[in-house]
């Protein structure tokens, strides 16, 4: 046991490789998730996206935090659908408006009917 952990001291292999390669590709990983813009062309990172998912996964194992994820964005608080299903929907909402309003419109189109009629009625007797 003893002569495994001198041969493992003695090869300089460490017990956290995971800090070695962090510290390797720090610089790198600090330039973006994908990869950086620099001087109008675009730069993939040296550090492929399988690798950096495994370092990744070996930080987070190991019960470390990863501060190399991008920023989340905002959740969409309206869902994606058809404009179909959309404006069926306001339709309906609209209709159910009119309808509550349907009594004072029916009795302003009596009273505009009784009131247009009265008008013909004066006409003819005025003639």
């Amino acid at each position: 046991m003893a002569k495994a952990t001198a041969a493992e001291v003695a090869k300089g292999v460490s017990r956290y490789p995971w800090r070695e390669k962090l510290a390797r590709y720090k610089s790198e990983l600090e330039k973006g998730v994908w990869g950086y813009w620099e001087l109008g062309a675009w730069k993939p990172l040296a550090l492929t996206a399988r690798h950096r998912a495994r370092l990744r996964k070996e930080v987070l194992l190991a019960g470390q935090d990863w501060p190399y994820d991008p920023a989340r964005g905002e959740m969409r608080d309206r869902r994606k659908g058809h404009k179909v299903d959309r404006i069926a929907a306001e339709k309906r909402a609209h209709t159910a408006e009119l309808m509550k309003k349907m009594p004072e419109m029916l009795l302003d189109y009596k009273k505009r009917r009784w009131e247009k009629k009265m008008k013909e009625e004066e006409k003819d007797s005025s003639i």
